[in-house]
């Protein structure tokens, strides 16, 4: 799909969040029209419907692990791609209206993912508080000015310049070094070009319940030096225990290792959805032992292609030629 010079790129909003600041790292995406959306699901039907070109979506951060909505949401709209993927740094305030004090809080708005990580801050310092979940941190924040019946929301360093709000604390996530990682997800096909510091995700769904199956098919990938950098289950919904599997690989598609892994995949998997193969944030090249290059692989094949044309050649003919005097009649 091209984009045009009016392209359209969807982000969870308000303006102000993580999510937006994701977006700002995408070049394609400078002077270009932003639409703000109040979840994943609004975001992805923009991309499926064609009102933008991608949209930009936390997938995963550091603390508490995949965001199961956005996991769930890309296992159930069909044709869309991960094109990139980018990290933002998080950390957050405690926000309320002027002239509340910490000892008031009784009541917190907030992102589920934002407040599970400031879960421990939240515990040791307002033990009693209840939760409100909000659909963006800074939805939390604006919602205090418009009769919210929270006390105080969680939100982003900086929300205090944008709404007249007071910051009762400072630094309350629980790990300084906390990132989300966010993916850039449109219905682009083409996928883009290895780098060496690439990620592949996929969905998978076991082909049964039986001891063993998980195994079978993470072998898939350790047979052939495929190392994964995630892999979350997630409840498929038809019956009670039946799973699939949100899975990334280190490497591209179009190395031949990874290649290769996802081949197995497919014959061991009754479904397979490949997500995409992108460019990692980090840019860390992927580390893997000399005996899965590419080489290897691709020798092995000629290998076989020689074993078997080498067989074809040996094999007396199943239609012998016809005798002169046959040939004659």
């Amino acid at each position: 799909m091209s984009e045009t010079r009016n392209a359209c790129y969807s982000f969870l909003g308000p303006a102000g969040t993580f999510t937006e600041a994701a977006l700002a790292q995408v070049p394609e995406a400078h002077g270009k029209a932003w639409r703000a959306v109040n979840n994943v699901g609004e975001a992805l039907a923009d991309v499926v419907s064609g009102r933008s070109v991608a949209a930009m979506i936390a997938i995963e951060n550091s603390v508490d692990g995949g965001v199961s909505a956005t996991q769930d949401a890309l296992a159930s709209v069909p044709n869309l791609r991960i094109i990139g993927e980018y990290l933002v740094p998080v950390n957050f305030v405690l926000v309320a209206r002027p002239g509340t004090e910490l000892a008031d809080v009784r009541v917190i708005n907030a992102h589920p993912v934002a407040y599970a990580q400031c879960r421990n801050w939240l515990e040791a310092t307002l033990p009693h508080h209840g939760h409100i979940p909000a659909s963006s941190n800074v939805t939390a924040a604006s919602a205090l000015l418009d009769g919210h019946q929270a006390d105080a929301a969680i939100a982003p360093i900086g929300i205090d310049r944008r709404y007249n709000l007071a910051v009762l604390a400072t630094g309350i996530g629980d790990n300084p070094h906390a990132l989300t990682r966010f993916v850039l997800v449109s219905r682009r096909t083409s996928i883009p070009p290895r780098t060496g510091a690439d990620k592949t995700s996929v969905i998978v769904e076991l082909p049964e319940d039986r001891p063993g199956s998980l195994l079978d098919m993470l072998e898939q990938f350790a047979t052939r030096g495929v190392n994964l950098s995630l892999i979350q289950s997630r409840p498929i919904g038809d019956a009670m225990g039946r799973y699939r599997f949100v899975i990334d690989a280190d490497g591209h598609i179009q190395d031949e290792r990874v290649a290769d892994a996802l081949l197995g995949l497919r014959r061991f998997s009754p479904k397979v959805l490949f997500l995409g193969s992108y460019p990692r944030a980090d840019k860390r090249p992927i580390e893997f032992t000399s005996h899965y290059d590419d080489e290897v692989f691709i020798g092995a094949r000629e290998w076989l292609r020689d074993l078997v044309g080498d067989a074809g050649a040996d094999r007396a003919p199943t239609n012998p030629a016809p005798t002169a005097g046959e040939a004659q009649v």
